[in-house]
């Protein structure tokens, strides 16, 4: 392996991860980076065949990477003993507190970046049930290092770009975890005299999000918050066929996925849509140090029209690239047909 050579774990996963992440593949492996590219496996299939979501053979894999572009995981709407989502167990095991959720509309006049805490909240998995199962307990954790550190890195973030800061929690009502949260940002906030800070009730920036989205550059809230919040943007700019994402830590390897699902009422029809699956790879091939081609290739994505056909888009992707390189005008350039 050369030295200088990135190492990449591809892991579809369930449904059209099946899909978009292989259309993604071929899109990087002909941008020609010097980035090598493995597969492993994870997801619910994962586990009704191993009996295992996310084999010590697939951990052992990401161990030895710089990143890892992982597709869909279809979790079950009900309790299925012994299985745990794997994108939630990548998280855990290498402590990747952040997870980024760019959200930009096809005119660019909402440019909003979600940083959500990514390790606790109501996602600790400290759950339940009492009184012979008529009573169901989720515990709700936040911590002052997890808040402090998610803060950091939001208003680090939030000086590179326009420097507003918006902070998003519950206080009134959850005065103790929210309380915690919201003492434990200003306490880092103190620290960037520099930013335009704004706090927001999240019932509240529901709705401000809704009437004007463009009042928004970066916003940090808790897990749950941040979950739903990241879904309204995309939804308000493009829906979830071309919202990606990251899940950082502080140290290497960070997790990019499209947010989409396993969608599995379209799976292997061929009509999945690969543009956010490519635009995850963007952010990653940005995380990698190859900012211009992650640049790229947003470029051209915000000029490729998706027909309902995998394949297709796949090829329009690649060809716009090979224009976008030669200098020549990209073959979609009506940003009214973008999404």
């Amino acid at each position: 392996m050369n030295p200088t050579e990135k190492r990449v774990t591809l892991i579809y996963g369930d449904g059209i991860g099946k899909e978009v992440i292989p259309a993604t593949h071929r899109i990087l492996e002909a941008m020609n980076l010097p980035i090598s590219f493995q597969i492993a496996d994870a997801g619910f299939e994962t586990f009704e065949q191993h009996g295992d979501a996310l084999p010590a053979e697939t951990i052992a894999t990401c161990e030895a990477s710089d990143a890892i572009l992982f597709g869909a995981t279809q979790s079950p709407m009900t309790k299925v003993e012994g299985y745990y989502s794997p994108i939630i167990g990548l998280r855990r095991h290498f402590d990747l507190y952040a997870n980024l959720r760019p959200a930009i509309d096809e005119d660019n006049k909402i440019r909003m970046l979600i940083v959500r805490e990514n390790t606790e909240g109501l996602y600790s998995r400290r759950e339940r049930v009492e009184d012979d199962g008529k009573t169901a307990i989720t515990e709700r954790v936040i911590t002052e290092a997890a808040s402090k550190r998610i803060v950091k890195l939001a208003a680090q973030l939030a000086q590179q770009r326009s420097k507003k800061l918006t902070l998003i929690h519950k206080a009134n009502v959850l005065k103790e975890t929210d309380g915690l949260f919201r003492r434990s940002a200003f306490s880092v906030l103190a620290s960037f005299p520099d930013l335009i800070v704004n706090e927001l009730l999240v019932d509240a920036a529901a709705m401000f999000m809704v009437q004007d989205p463009t009042q928004f550059d970066v916003i940090v809230t808790t897990n749950l918050f941040g979950d739903i919040l990241s879904d309204l943007a995309a939804g308000l700019t493009g829906g979830l066929g071309v919202a990606p994402s990251a899940n950082i830590g502080d140290k290497k390897p960070a997790v990019f996925e499209p947010v989409h699902g396993s969608a599995p009422d379209i799976a292997g029809h061929g009509v999945a849509d690969p543009r956010a699956a490519v635009l995850s790879a963007a952010m990653m091939l940005e995380y990698l140090g190859f900012a211009k081609e992650g640049n790229m290739l947003k470029i051209v994505i915000r000029h490729t029209i998706h027909n309902k056909d995998t394949h297709q888009t796949t090829l329009y992707i690649m060809e716009d690239l090979e224009r976008l390189k030669r200098g020549l005008p990209l073959k979609t350039t009506d940003p009214n047909k973008i999404f």
